[in-house]
């Protein structure tokens, strides 16, 4: 079983989080999401450094980022992770065909 890191746009937050359902209940994926901030809390840069710092750490961990780029819109966040899993040979997996 493949474990992949979730990576998209926090604007795709509700699609993200169907799309690890689907991952996991139908094409038997291992999914570690990212974290939602379901309360809209204010986002601190000490927040922000402790959440780059976890998500870089799932990509670590897991064998490919799957990267959710709805109407082929990838951030520039997103991007540096790209990079950052690329750097350490993980396979980059699109939910779109990034052509």
């Amino acid at each position: 079983m493949k474990v992949l890191t979730i990576c998209g746009s926090m604007k795709f937050s509700n699609e993200m989080q169907n799309i690890a359902w689907d991952l996991e209940a139908n094409k038997g994926y291992s999914v570690i999401q990212c974290v939602y901030n379901i309360d809209d809390e204010i986002i601190t840069e000490e927040k922000i450094m402790n959440l780059n710092h976890s998500h870089y750490k799932k990509i670590d961990l897991c064998d490919a980022i799957y990267v959710v780029n709805i109407n082929g819109y990838i951030g520039s966040q997103v991007k540096k992770e790209i990079e950052y899993a690329l750097s350490k040979g993980k396979e980059i997996i699109y939910h779109v065909n990034p052509n």
